[in-house]
């Protein structure tokens, strides 16, 4: 019989010899806390689904999916703990790329006795912990891969990052549409506009530099210098981002190209169901940033402060983002100015795919969910480093390096909401092709099924734009292109079950 204080204390560090209450307590917490939670998850998305929100529905499916990405990553580290334990790696492999020195080598010049203060002090932290695979590794004069105490650590850095790269995601996404959302009086203004100037007189010629757009982009600096002009960008994202000028110029040339047919279409509310449909991709973390993660783990080494100056990354990343979505207007401005010297009647300028990074506009959003994740990976490291060890810790750094790093935190929360996200909803939609959101869900499930039909009785080999996500915008010489996309619509309505309401006649 084990005695009091003694072996009965080990004995009851196991689930055979813990009192029943406690399991069931304990048990009945997390049951309780873990249904809570996917009840809650469960009624926000009837709700979207009820209100008829299907992008953010879909975002709300990938949280779901990365929080069973993390219960099945806490399920694997549980599981091979045991192993990782038995894990066992000579001392000497555990002195370099520490992030917290471990051992001061006072008048030790000799490794054998840096690697003996090593092992001893190893293995008195280990024996305290317990743990069947350290006593064995000890035993061979090795130590274990990772301790217990590391691999829950590791636990809860994990499921920090997600939480917290979710939580930064939304509170952008929700600043930057409600940014977006004071544009609506714009697109009523031109609505109404539009509707007041029903008998229209003679077309009013005017000379290009007397429109507003082209004062603000084209006259003045960086009019004859291409510095000038991406300086005058990179200025430009921290005031007045996007101007009524900008909006009204861009939905013009927008509409002009892609839906000629349909002069009062919203444009509005096609760019916030683009940016709802956007969202669920920013709110996941793919694999190329658990691989980035893995990397900045890697070179958290003490005395390289790898964590103050990778701060700067998505700092360098967002302000080139925001300084090459001005320069796209810039560029809008610059093509019509050096063409045309008068115009009849509005301006109107050519969306592109040439005027984005490898005339992709998608390279934008890609950087956009970086710059958001890393961002996130620093916040998170922080409050995890904070809770864990405490401030004073030595793996949290000098205050010198702790203080820049929530600064710029911070500034790339707010300016990524309040102005690069608006700019991305606006300029993306530049490009060369638009995007299904242009039809609403029973048009885009009629233009699908019409073009499919299409594409059967003249077997054709290549499938319809639309099926990949995005429409084509018609050739510039394809003067025949903006007829039929009407016309494509109009018989999608036809055939779908309810078109009615849709923006888009």
């Amino acid at each position: 019989m084990a005695e009091p204080g003694g072996g009965a204390v080990a004995e009851a560090a196991t689930l055979e010899f813990t009192p029943t209450w406690i399991v069931a307590a304990v048990c009945s917490l997390i049951v309780l806390i873990s249904l809570a939670a996917e009840r809650g998850l469960h009624y926000l998305g009837k709700t979207l689904k009820r209100k008829n929100q299907k992008p953010l529905y879909e975002a709300l499916l990938k949280v779901k999916e990365e929080l069973m990405l993390l219960g099945f990553i806490s399920l694997l580290l549980t599981v091979f703990q045991g192993l990782i334990q038995r894990t066992c790696i000579p001392p000497r492999w555990t002195i370099h790329m520490l992030p917290c020195q471990r051992v001061k080598e006072v008048g030790a010049t000799k490794e054998h006795v840096v690697t003996a203060q090593i092992i001893g002090r190893i293995g008195r932290r280990l024996l305290s912990e317990g743990g069947a695979g350290a006593e064995l590794c000890l035993k061979k004069g090795k130590v274990p891969l990772l301790s217990l105490e590391a691999i829950h650590q590791l636990h809860i850095f994990i499921f920090v990052l997600a939480i917290t790269h979710v939580i930064f995601s939304v509170s952008t996404m929700l600043l930057g549409g409600a940014k977006i959302h004071q544009w609506k009086q714009w697109e009523d203004e031109i609505q109404k506009d539009a509707v007041g100037n029903g008998k229209q007189g003679a077309t009013k010629v005017t000379r290009v530099h007397q429109f507003e757009f082209i004062k603000d982009h084209f006259k003045g600096m960086g009019k004859d210098s291409v510095i000038l002009s991406w300086l005058h960008s990179f200025a430009k994202q921290f005031y007045g981002s996007v101007s009524k000028s900008d909006y009204t110029t861009m939905r013009l040339g927008f509409i002009m190209t892609h839906c000629r047919g349909n002069p009062k279409f919203d444009f509005h509310k096609y760019m916030m169901r683009v940016l709802e449909s956007d969202f669920k991709k920013v709110v996941g973390i793919s694999w190329y940033l658990w691989i980035f993660v893995v990397i900045f783990l890697l070179l958290n080494v003490n005395g390289w402060h790898t964590y103050f100056w990778i701060a700067f990354l998505p700092l360098i990343l967002l302000l080139a983002v925001g300084t090459k979505l001005e320069h796209v207007i810039a560029q809008l401005a610059h093509d019509v100015a050096e063409k045309n010297s008068a115009i009849e009647g509005d301006l109107v300028v050519k969306p592109s795919d040439d005027h984005f990074w490898l005339g992709r506009p998608k390279i934008i959003l890609y950087l956009i969910h970086f710059i958001l994740f890393q961002n996130s990976f620093e916040i998170a490291f922080f409050f995890w480093i904070l809770t864990t060890y405490g401030f004073s810790s030595c793996i949290m750094g000098q205050v010198g390096f702790i203080v820049p790093r929530l600064v710029i935190g911070l500034i790339i929360q707010l300016l990524c909401s309040y102005s690069t996200m608006p700019l991305y909803a606006v300029v993306t939609q530049m490009g060369s092709s638009y995007k299904k959101e242009i039809f609403n869900d029973h048009v885009q499930q009629g233009v699908l099924g019409w073009a499919q039909k299409v594409k059967m009785r003249k077997g054709l080999k290549e499938g319809a734009g639309g099926a990949a996500g995005e429409l084509p915008a018609a050739n510039a010489g394809d003067t025949a292109g903006p007829s039929v996309k009407v016309e494509m619509m109009r018989r999608a309505a036809r055939e779908g079950n309810d078109a009615g309401g849709g923006s888009i006649e």
